[in-house]
């Protein structure tokens, strides 16, 4: 029986998944939370061998979680279940540490089969994103920021983009503040902008 925990910050999102699963054979949920810090504060305690988590958490983010499960929890799968643009965080989400992306547009089946891939030690991805690797591009209207950017850039660009100040965004990566600066700058130069509301709208263009 593969145990999965499940870690979204909208009720309605988790509740589903557990109807959904309830009648499983195979996938028991083990537990249910709504922020980045309950993830790590549970998989100390319960076994879990795949959670499946939204990016946009609470406290911590979804991506600082993946680098600490990979860092401290490496025998945990872990699958992005998100409604982000799958063209922009998808290969992030995995080189940061995640074993699947999936769309929250997609059926039960698709989440089964994504579960039981990354199960059984594989990396589960979108035919379409799979499709674009095998051609060796990423490109859409969002391919070119996306291949200039790194993951702790996206991060920081994001967090920004809602309007978080750069206090705010330090605290919730868990860096100091002249560090988030120096990412702006760099953020800026790389997207050839002079301020930061031309950076918020560079971002919003490539819909991240």
């Amino acid at each position: 029986m593969i145990k999965l925990l499940i870690a979204d910050h909208h009720p309605i999102i988790r509740k589903g998944l557990e109807l959904l699963f309830s009648a499983s054979s195979n996938i028991q949920i083990v537990g249910s939370v709504d922020n980045g810090e309950a993830i790590i504060d549970f998989i100390k305690k319960v076994p879990v061998d795949i959670i499946l988590t939204e990016i946009d958490l609470p406290k911590v983010n979804g991506l600082t979680v993946l680098r600490t499960l990979k860092n401290d929890f490496p025998d945990t799968k872990t699958i992005i279940f998100s409604g982000q643009p799958e063209e922009v965080y998808a290969i992030n989400s995995i080189k940061a540490g995640a074993s699947g992306y999936i769309s929250k547009s997609v059926n039960i089946i698709t989440i089964n089969e994504a579960i039981l891939k990354v199960h059984d030690g594989g990396i589960y991805l979108s035919d379409d994103i799979n499709q674009q690797l095998k051609l060796g591009k990423r490109v859409n209207k969002t391919g070119t920021y996306y291949k200039k950017l790194s993951t702790r850039e996206t991060e920081v660009l994001k967090l920004l983009c809602v309007g978080k100040k750069n206090k705010e965004v330090a605290q919730e990566l868990n860096v100091n503040e002249k560090t988030i600066s120096t990412y702006k700058a760099r953020l800026m130069r790389k997207l050839k902008v002079n301020n930061i509301v031309d950076l918020v709208n560079q971002a919003k263009l490539a819909e991240l």
